[in-house]
C-alpha cells in the first residue's frame, strides 16, 4: 500500500519529545530564559520581559524612572534569600536593561 503524505493528525500542534507544545517552547524563548547573574557578590535571579509581556508601569530601582507599559525590561530578585524563595520573589524589581547592566 502507498504511503500517503498528508498529516494524520490534523489540527493537533507539533508536540516535541518532552510532550511540550513547540509553540510553547518558541514562546518560552521569545520571552528570554531565566538565568543567574553575580552583581557586586550577590547572585540574584533575571527574568527577561518581552513588549509583549510588559502590561504594568513599574519605578527602575536603578534611575528612579518609569519603565513603560511595552517595554522590554529585565526583572531581578535574590536567588537566595535569607527567608525562603518566596520572599525573594516578593522582593523583585523591574529594571531598564541599561541600568541593570550598569548596576
Amino acid at each position: 500500500m502507498p504511503r500517503s503524505n498528508r498529516p494524520r493528525h490534523r489540527g493537533r500542534r507539533a508536540r516535541g519529545m518532552n510532550g511540550v507544545e513547540e509553540q510553547d517552547d518558541f514562546a518560552r524563548l521569545r520571552a528570554g530564559l531565566r538565568r543567574t547573574e553575580t552583581k557586586r557578590g550577590v547572585a540574584w535571579t533575571v527574568q527577561p520581559i518581552s513588549p509583549e509581556r510588559a502590561l504594568k508601569e513599574y519605578t527602575c530601582p536603578g534611575c528612579h524612572t518609569m519603565v513603560p507599559i511595552g517595554q522590554a525590561h529585565i526583572v531581578a530578585w535574590p536567588a537566595e534569600h535569607l527567608f525562603g524563595d518566596e520572599q525573594g520573589v516578593a522582593e523583585r524589581r523591574h529594571w531598564h536593561s541599561h541600568c541593570w547592566r550598569m548596576a
